[in-house]
């Protein structure tokens, strides 16, 4: 019984390596559109704030 015991945890580790193989290579569906976006803000935020100053 202990010889299946130590059968059976390189079998878990198995699955669970597939398992967390298959979640790791998920596609995402989010994209760079966010991240795009946050940026174009940003920019726009800058160019906001350095036009009320003067150019020394």
């Amino acid at each position: 019984m202990a010889a299946l015991a130590w059968l059976l945890i390189p079998l878990f580790a198995a699955v669970g390596a597939a398992i967390w193989g298959g979640w790791a290579q998920r596609h995402r569906t989010t994209g760079d559109v966010a991240e795009l976006a946050g940026y174009a803000r940003f920019r726009d935020a800058m160019e906001k704030a350095g036009t009320g100053r003067d150019a020394a």
